[in-house]
């Protein structure tokens, strides 16, 4: 069968039931119809004289061939995604989450910008999983917390140093000398990092107490606002809040201890030689290292 004669849809709507384990799924995923799905599915095995996909009332289990002859396509349209990338590479795009954004990248760029004027990228703000070609993702300042995709560069970057923060004002109204303080302290949480009083609790070696988390955020900018403006005690990575530490804004009581997760920059694979991606990424990394 010539190139010109392969059933591009029906491939993609295989490829995507089984990774998916499901026609509704895929079918959600192609903005396409379940119907469409279900035709595009039986027109290859029409096609190829076996049975591809196993139809259960709920999902759809691949047969030992259908599972094959996936894995093949989901590596080859992976190919073509990355084939795709490189032809039509655009500005370069960085992407972090909003708090790293906000708290630790903005206020560097000028120096960035005065040292490389030629180098330019857009921001993505984002924290989870990365579709580098798909997304025209360039680079990204990623937790270990997250696992990277297969095919991406990573380099390490520093560990991360954890603490209680609060503002001066707090801390002279509820004073803290010992972590069982933190008992009787107004707790604020966010929904990106539930575990993060736990880690800390470990990290220096206490045993875990019954602390309730007063305030939960949504996000850790705004829970790490809140803390500067005196509404309880957070946890926090120290290199995102070293500047307002260093300008009084904020106080660590116990300081910071090693956590558990690291900071990692993950880069495309497909531009990793690219000129401005080198220049970006070794920026980051010495800025990163220099902090701790």
């Amino acid at each position: 069968m010539s190139y010109a004669n392969l059933p591009l849809h029906a491939l993609r709507a295989l490829e995507a039931t089984i990774r998916l384990g499901s026609m509704t799924k895929a079918a959600q995923e192609l903005d396409v119809s379940h119907g469409a799905i279900s035709r595009h599915v039986r027109e290859l095995e029409r096609l190829y004289a076996t049975t591809l996909v196993r139809r259960l009332s709920k999902s759809s289990e691949p047969t030992p061939a259908g599972a094959e002859m996936a894995q093949t396509l989901s590596e080859g349209f992976r190919s073509l995604k990355l084939a795709v990338a490189r032809l039509s590479a655009g500005p370069l795009t960085l992407s972090c989450s909003a708090t790293i954004m906000q708290y630790w990248l903005i206020p560097r760029l000028p120096e960035f910008r005065g040292l490389n004027p030629d180098v330019h990228f857009r921001l993505n703000v984002n924290y989870g999983e990365v579709d580098f070609a798909g997304d025209g993702i360039s680079v990204a300042i990623r937790n270990t917390m997250y696992a990277p995709p297969d095919d991406v560069v990573i380099h390490d970057m520093i560990g991360e140093e954890i603490g209680p923060v609060c503002s001066p004002e707090y801390l002279l109204r509820n004073p803290m000398k010992s972590t069982s303080d933190l008992k009787s302290s107004r707790i604020l949480g966010t929904a990106t990092r539930k575990g993060a009083w736990e880690e800390w609790f470990l990290a220096v070696g206490d045993k875990i107490p019954e602390i309730q988390i007063a305030e939960e955020y949504e996000h850790f900018y705004l829970m790490l606002q809140a803390a500067t403006f005196g509404a309880g005690v957070a946890m926090a990575p120290h290199y995102l809040v070293q500047r307002e530490v260093n300008a009084g804004h904020l106080v660590a009581p116990f300081g910071f201890a090693p956590g558990p997760h690291r900071l990692q920059l993950w880069i495309a694979h497909h531009l990793r030689q690219n000129p401005g991606v080198k220049t970006l990424a070794g920026w980051i990394e010495a800025k990163m290292v220099e902090a701790v």
